[in-house]
């Protein structure tokens, strides 16, 4: 599939880390190419504050109603040395696609434009969308770029994330915050020369176990494999010389929400919680959010496009641990469900693939998604 080998060859990576973050302008620019050759209106829309990136609206027909086929255009960085092939080279092997961002989700785009190909696009009597976005896998910039915007899309919303063709209607919110403390630097021979910035960040984690537990204690859905909110304590850094106090400390630590669980209270009562445990420590204290937060994710089960995905797969509509763009899409009205070929256990993993044995079954679904919501006239009928 040319189009797919052409976008895995597309360097996409974003990252939290600006050494890493690369734009996602090229690959906009494939797709906007594809899609207008294909007789859809191109909009790119520029991400505040990041130049190097776009979101990409594509849209063919007209009225108030319609499809919105949406996924990202971003991946997450590499560990070069682990892979068994080049990265940037779609590789088929044992029944699979490799490649970075094969499954998680650039296979996504090629299977939609492939359907497009071969439909008869006249017949059209609502709005289809293609919308590409930025930055999912690190700020979610670009989701909340168009968010932001005030547009209205189509009634019904598609994200082709990698859900092993398996309706999701349901999935937890996301907070990633940085704890920084800084103490006093001294010879590690007399304590009292120096603040260790280490042994405090020792009460905070704590002071968020013990928090943890309680939250969970708080909110249960029995409908999630993990049922409970978590907090993981992601990365830690601090120090530099075994003989030397620790002046400086850094945690970053990830929060999954459950859907009744807010964004701003719950950051706002984690600060509180670490606060109290550097309380009369004479460290200083510096707490800010690695990106803004992603809210759960809930759409109604009987929704008319949940029960369509949940027909067209033979698969009742169920939840996930890992966060989308959904929640942006459903603030604009649109009722979305997630539903992709991909599988969430080969994202973000060396030598990740997709199975071709997806690929059939994400084309006929999606060939009759777009027939029902697009092309038979009485779909809006309910």
């Amino acid at each position: 599939m040319e189009s797919f080998s052409r976008l895995i060859a597309t360097p996409s990576v974003s990252s939290i880390d600006p050494l890493l973050d690369l734009g996602n302008r090229e690959i906009i620019e494939l797709l906007a190419d594809w899609l207008a050759d294909l007789g859809f209106r191109i909009e790119l829309m520029t991400i505040p504050e990041y130049p190097k990136k776009l979101n990409l609206i594509a849209c063919l027909g007209s009225g108030e109603g319609g499809l919105v086929l949406s996924g990202h255009t971003d991946t997450v960085p590499f560990d070069d040395g682990k892979w068994q092939q080049d990265p940037f080279t779609l590789t088929e092997r044992d029944n699979r696609l490799y490649g970075l961002g094969s499954s998680d989700m650039k296979c996504f785009f090629p299977l939609v434009i492939d359907v497009i190909r071969n439909m008869d696009l006249k017949k059209l009597h609502q709005p289809l969308y293609i919308l590409a976005t930025a930055d999912e896998e690190s700020t979610m910039s670009g989701a909340q770029a168009l968010a932001d915007s005030g547009r209205k899309l189509g009634r019904y919303a598609m994200i082709g994330e990698p859900t092993g063709l398996k309706p999701v209607h349901m999935h937890k919110g996301i907070i990633i915050e940085s704890i920084k403390l800084t103490g006093q630097a001294g010879h590690s021979s007399n304590p009292a020369l120096g603040n260790s910035a280490l042994e405090g960040m020792y009460a905070v984690i704590s002071g968020l176990m013990a928090w943890r537990k309680k939250i969970q204690q708080q909110h249960t859905n029995d409908q999630f494999a993990v049922p409970v909110p978590t907090l993981n304590f992601g990365s830690i850094h601090g120090g530099d010389n075994p003989n030397r106090i620790c002046a400086e400390c850094t945690l970053i630590v990830d929060i999954r929400l459950m859907p009744d669980m807010k964004l701003e209270p719950v950051r706002a009562e984690m600060r509180e919680v670490i606060s109290r445990a550097v309380e009369g420590s004479g460290l200083v204290l510096e707490v800010h959010s690695v990106f803004n937060g992603a809210p759960s994710m809930h759409t109604d089960p009987g929704s008319e496009i949940v029960r369509l995905a949940e027909k067209l797969s033979g698969h009742a509509s169920g939840s996930v641990a890992f966060s989308t763009e959904a929640p942006y899409l459903n603030s604009m009205g649109m009722q979305t469900v997630v539903f992709g070929p991909g599988d969430i256990d080969q994202a973000h993993q060396a030598n990740e693939y997709i199975a071709m044995d997806r690929i059939q079954p994400m084309l006929d679904i999606l060939q009759k998604m777009i027939g029902h919501f697009c092309v038979e006239e009485n779909s809006y009928a309910n």
